[in-house]
């Protein structure tokens, strides 16, 4: 019996995620991405009052010269895991009114930063960055396998993880 559950743990944690899959055949051309669409809103439904970067390169610069920390979040419009945690980010007042203090960044895309991906592409996934443009890899959620992941349930835990890199942020600079 003990071995049966040990397995299904296993199973949950493996679930809470999306695993990107690395699929070359949808490697854009060119021409394709010579005029992104932009889509309606940069929040892209994360939080429609709040400002969004465009680029990791825009989120970096404007972390440093702005002096506040970078939060990015990676997700996927078709990953069930991205949209439930997408809407409870979206409905917390709280984590609405301190994701001012941030420069945000959701991307649904992978960046070439390796730095970005400390265990693995995976959604969602959830990274600070400080203004040094140091990634805050130990700023993580409750899970030993996806460690920037996190579900609807640990929207709490994602609040004092944002409190932490504001707080990091007067403790180091």
């Amino acid at each position: 019996a003990m071995e049966k559950s040990h397995m299904s743990m296993f199973l949950l944690l493996v679930a809470i995620s999306c695993v990107l899959a690395k699929d070359a055949g949808k490697k854009d051309t060119k021409e394709t991405t010579a005029k992104p669409k932009l889509p309606q809103t940069l929040s892209r439904g994360w939080g429609d009052q709040l400002i969004w970067t465009q680029t990791y390169e825009e989120a970096l610069f404007r972390a440093k010269h702005s002096q506040k920390p970078l939060m990015i979040i990676h997700h996927l419009e078709d990953c069930p895991h991205s949209q439930a945690l997408k809407k409870v980010f979206a409905e917390h007042k709280d984590i609405q009114k301190l994701a001012e203090k941030f420069i945000l960044l959701n991307l649904v895309y992978e960046t070439t930063d390796k730095n970005l991906a400390p265990d693995g592409q995976y959604v969602p996934r959830v990274l600070f960055i400080d203004p040094s443009l140091t990634v805050r890899a130990d700023i993580t959620g409750r899970y030993s396998n996806r460690l920037y992941a996190y579900e609807p349930s640990d929207i709490s835990l994602l609040y004092s993880n944002m409190q932490k890199a504001l707080k990091l942020l007067k403790t180091e600079l």
